[in-house]
């Protein structure tokens, strides 16, 4: 599947190089000349535990900020591209630390080259969304857009530094990157040959908007304080894991599956507020009729991470969730942006659902019909932890089973799909699990590279 999605043309480009390239031949792509699009810098990079690379900054207009990483030595001929958390915003962000979520450092190490982007505007954190406010060109980039500008903006880049294009495409990325993945599957169904999607926010409407605020109304009192706190998070937890831990036959401090659960509170010490609130939080939120506007709610088994996602903790460490609903329903969901007036409380969940189709449309990735992708031969790796807080797994299982149906059974499905659910794990690993596990214990990487080399299909993303 040949991924040169390039309406780009080079007009003149630095001198074709290869993997002995010196410190000139990178810093001459400067020169390089791309339509609708502008090469800021290139130099050489030599940062300890990682190979040399020539690390390249560009902008695909309008503000799409792009960074480039191509191997000075053992180049393999391939390319690799990294999705972004949360609204974006920081350019290289994952690469700022150890973990491999959303980072270029993955492909870099074995020997691709690689790129990510900022989605097309700059923030000062990723729950910073002011820059949708009214800008629904920023909106359409950070959607779907800056997918295809960072993979046009990279493959001119590989050509001019090495002669040649790549000849292989991947694209990895969690939670916001997730949802890319899926948009790259949906939109750029040619582009990739593998997509590895984790803990996937697929429907940016349905969960931003309707289900956090959701539960961040079920969580606040009349006087505006917090219903369930890290406190009761502990206690609840622990009821969890005594009342469900052996449901699967092993005692191994993580819940197996969390549809397998039922829970009885009446021992938790829970005052019927809170017991009201808990429940709307398993339950995922509901209009006045009574119909579930997206699937599920909180899993039993993410008690432990409920302090970064949900309630905060006692060092006065604020949940996100509250931040990330908060941004969005103010600057990015409504087909009219309401601004810096707007908080969660004022979510309607009769009326605001059908206020969000623009959104819908830039943003989600959840349409469960991959024939376009299947067709052109792409594999895809989908991840999902069981003790997700946030970005529910029970969307991911209903978008599979959907995916399945389209397709025209599992097995149809299975040639392209390996799904994985993980117990205990939270959002992306970002958080060790009760047992540890987190990122640092998965590797999608290395089956997907076997899956699309020999046809070996993943039997297990777990690290050896």
């Amino acid at each position: 599947m040949k991924k040169l999605i390039t309406a780009l043309a080079i007009i003149g480009s630095a001198p074709a190089a290869f993997a002995d390239e010196t410190k000139s031949a990178c810093s001459a792509l400067t020169g390089t000349v791309l339509s609708a699009a502008t090469v800021t810098s290139a130099r050489e990079m030599t940062p300890e535990g990682l190979p040399a690379y020539c690390e390249v900054r560009a902008t695909a207009l309008p503000a799409i900020n792009i960074e480039v990483r191509l191997p000075l030595e053992g180049w393999n001929g391939k390319y690799y591209q990294a999705g972004c958390g949360g609204f974006c915003g920081i350019l290289g962000r994952a690469d700022a630390g150890a973990s491999w979520i959303n980072a270029m450092r993955p492909g870099l190490e074995r020997g691709y080259a690689t790129a990510t982007s900022d989605s097309g505007h700059h923030g000062l954190s990723v729950v910073d969304a002011g820059w949708a406010q009214d800008n629904p060109h920023a909106e359409r980039d950070w959607g779907w857009r800056s997918i295809g500008e960072t993979n046009r903006v990279a493959q001119a880049m590989i050509k001019a530094f090495y002669g040649t294009g790549s000849d292989q495409a991947i694209f990895q990325g969690c939670s916001t990157g997730g949802r890319m993945a899926h948009v790259a599957a949906q939109r750029y169904p040619e582009m990739f040959d593998g997509i590895i999607s984790g803990a996937p926010a697929m429907d940016y409407p349905g969960l931003v908007a309707t289900k956090m605020a959701w539960l961040v109304q079920a969580n606040t009192a009349e006087d505006g304080s917090q219903i369930l706190t890290a406190a009761e998070a502990g206690k609840i937890g622990a009821a969890v894991l005594d009342q469900c831990d052996a449901i699967d036959g092993q005692e191994d401090g993580v819940i197996a599956d969390p549809r397998d659960c039922t829970v009885d509170y009446s021992n938790v010490g829970l005052t019927n507020q809170q017991m009201d609130t808990l429940m709307k939080w398993r339950e995922g939120p509901r209009n006045s009729n009574g119909d579930q506007l997206y699937p599920g709610g909180v899993p039993e088994g993410s008690e432990p991470f409920w302090w970064l996602w949900l309630t905060g903790n006692d060092k006065g460490r604020a949940p996100l969730v509250p931040a990330f609903v908060t941004g969005f329903g103010r600057h990015m969901a409504f087909d009219d942006d309401p601004g810096v007036t707007w908080s969660p409380m004022d979510f309607d969940f009769d009326k605001d659902p059908a206020r969000m189709t623009q959104a819908t449309a830039n943003y989600n990735g959840d349409n469960p019909d991959l024939t376009a992708f299947r067709e052109a031969g792409g594999k895809m790796i989908v991840f999902h932890g069981w003790a997700d807080a946030i970005v529910t797994p029970y969307k991911t299982v209903e978008w599979h089973e959907q995916a399945q149906e389209a397709a025209g059974g599992a097995e149809a499905l299975a040639d392209t799909v390996a799904l994985f659910m993980v117990p205990g794990l939270d959002h992306c690993g970002i958080l060790p699990g009760p047992d540890g596990i987190n990122a640092a214990a998965l590797d999608p990487m290395s089956p997907l590279e076997a899956w699309l080399a020999d046809g070996t299909r993943p039997m297990s993303i777990m690290s050896e």
